[in-house]
């Protein structure tokens, strides 16, 4: 039998997409014939996962996990969101959640974890899936909040299954007060940042690259109105203001009651947590955000698949 060398391995896995341990299985049962273990995948249906690899894949789901002083959030990406309702996926991407919880926000630790018994990796089990179920998936990114005392409270908005959904929301909460009272209080919090999608955790945190290109262009529009300057200085100070109180947590006001300040709401809350109570980081990440989605022209492919006919 042909020697299974790590660079025979390699090499058919960038010829074929499929994982290390598919690849290292096909060169097995072809005595090291690389091109017999490029027939090997496809037959098994696992070479496909290069071909779908350039497809956009907006959809899928955002999956939580909490544990207490810790919380962890992914999103795995699908082209459809059809395959977002396929059981196998949700189950994957629930696990891949509750390992995340050990990545500690890294994407690429996470994606080289043990998957399961089947000795994979997390990606080599997402590339198996992508030949099986037949779109292309990644694993797009994962965060992960903790403090020493306190909870990390969490929420999930448009929920398909439990922690799976559209929205996935972590808030750490720093407290040695009661923590069911705390993770009532920042299970609300948690969804006022899921419906007001806060960029900041306070104004010390704003981007002074985006706060100077925002104070620019209010100073402009300011200008324009023919207003002394010293009036101007005011105006743009107001809508600086304004700007905190619509991109800043602890600026914005809470959803729930549309008259408390958040950081307010943190201080009303002591005396029922019975400690005072610190938001010290937040995270809302929303499937699909930032991922540019190809415009599909139905008319347009219908007439192309005429004049093919």
């Amino acid at each position: 039998m042909a020697a299974i060398t790590a660079a025979l391995v390699k090499e058919l896995r960038e010829k074929s997409g499929a994982g290390m341990m598919d690849c290292k299985k096909a060169l097995g049962e072809t005595d090291g014939d690389l091109e017999g273990a490029v027939d090997w995948l496809r037959k098994k249906g696992l070479a496909a996962a290069a071909k779908k690899a350039g497809r956009v894949a907006a959809e899928g789901l955002v999956g939580v996990v909490a544990e207490g002083a810790k919380a962890a959030v992914v999103e795995v990406n699908s082209e459809t969101d059809f395959v977002a309702r396929n059981e196998t996926f949700q189950a994957f991407v629930a696990k891949t959640a509750s390992l995340a919880l050990a990545a500690n926000g890294c994407t690429e630790t996470l994606a080289a974890m043990p998957y399961g018994e089947a000795g994979r990796s997390v990606q080599e089990q997402l590339t198996e899936m992508v030949g099986t179920i037949g779109e292309n998936m990644r694993l797009r990114r994962t965060a992960c909040l903790s403090v020493e005392k306190g909870v990390v409270a969490s929420y999930v908005h448009g929920q398909v299954a439990p922690g799976l959904g559209k929205i996935g929301v972590l808030v750490a909460l720093e407290s040695t007060g009661d923590v069911g009272a705390l993770e009532a209080l920042g299970k609300q919090i948690a969804m006022h940042v899921a419906a007001a999608t806060p960029l900041f955790l306070d104004v010390s945190s704003v981007d002074g690259e985006a706060l100077a290109r925002e104070r620019d262009v209010l100073s402009d529009q300011a200008r324009a109105s023919g207003k002394p300057e010293a009036i101007i200085e005011k105006m743009v100070d107001g809508r600086i203001r304004k700007y905190y109180e619509e991109t800043v947590l602890l600026e914005q006001i809470f959803v729930v009651d549309g008259e408390t300040k958040i950081s307010k709401v943190l201080v009303d809350a002591e005396k029922q947590v019975g400690a005072p109570v610190t938001l010290s980081g937040f995270v809302r990440m929303c499937l699909g955000e930032g991922i540019e989605k190809e415009e599909a022209d139905f008319a347009a492919e219908v007439a192309a698949a005429v004049k093919g006919a």
